[in-house]
């Protein structure tokens, strides 16, 4: 028996159509699933794939008023040593947290949001001593926030009066919270579909159609802008209080039901 020996040359002449054979078949499925994809585009929403739809929208809102107020309460301390404005600063803060606290404040409410040190400087223009204007060091800033929620809106105003008289030099932010705000949207939800389900029977009843399963449903919470209050003074008894008023806040939920129609 002999053995036929294939000459190199021929190999790579087999070799090269096997090859060019593989890129023909990979190119011929490439450009198919692409021709395919093509049409399956082509034909999405055609008469033949027409799914009939009717969507309707609902809308629910609750109106409520606010049981917290949320107020930021901060201290500015200046000094030319930063040892004595810090001293100065942290004495005033622990005095306000301590008059908050025997204003029956709970210390879960009280929270130091900003603290700040900062040196500042003056630019000193040119002089006789001096051919150029230069910056100068001329002391310490520090600023300490303190946000405090108030439960008991009825004592908001004297709350604020009591801040500032232990050392509060800025007062900022107030705005009005509903706490339990979840409860409310499952409210407005039950509104906004129930108004959506009217509205899908009535348009039902009109097309002489009838109403299938719900496809598609889709919800946008609005989340309420805080409500914030602008303080003014009243006098009474020869003293001034401040008058706080925290009005109401709206709470919607919008909903978006898609039902097929038979």
């Amino acid at each position: 028996m002999h053995n036929t020996i294939i000459p190199f040359p021929k190999i790579k002449i087999v070799l090269a159509i096997l090859f060019i054979l593989f890129l023909l078949v990979l190119t011929g499925w490439f450009f198919t699933g692409i021709l395919k994809q093509i049409k399956e585009r082509e034909t999405i929403g055609g008469p033949g794939n027409t799914q009939n739809t009717i969507s309707v929208a609902g809308t629910g809102e609750i109106w409520a008023k606010p049981d917290v107020a949320i107020i930021d309460f901060s201290v500015v301390s200046e000094r030319k040593n930063v040892e004595e404005a810090l001293a100065e600063n942290t004495q005033k803060m622990n005095k306000i947290i301590e008059t908050l606290q025997n204003k029956q404040i709970s210390k879960n409410d009280l929270k130091t949001t900003n603290f700040n040190v900062y040196p500042r400087y003056e630019w000193h223009e040119k002089s006789d001593y001096s051919f150029s204007g230069k910056r100068v060091l001329v002391g310490y800033e520090v600023r300490q926030s303190l946000q405090v929620k108030i439960r008991d809106l009825l004592r908001t105003g004297e709350i604020i009066q009591a801040a500032i008289q232990a050392g509060a030099n800025e007062v900022g932010d107030l705005h009005f919270i509903i706490e339990k705000e979840e409860e409310l949207k499952l409210q407005a939800r039950a509104q906004a579909i129930k108004q959506a389900k009217e509205k899908a029977r009535d348009i039902a009843q009109q097309l002489a159609v009838k109403l299938g399963k719900i496809v598609s449903f889709n919800e946008n919470s609005i989340t309420p802008f805080p409500y914030r209050s602008s303080m003014k003074s009243t006098q009474a008894g020869g003293a001034d209080t401040v008058q706080i008023e925290e009005g109401t806040n709206k709470i919607e939920v919008q909903v978006n039901i898609v039902y097929e129609i038979k």
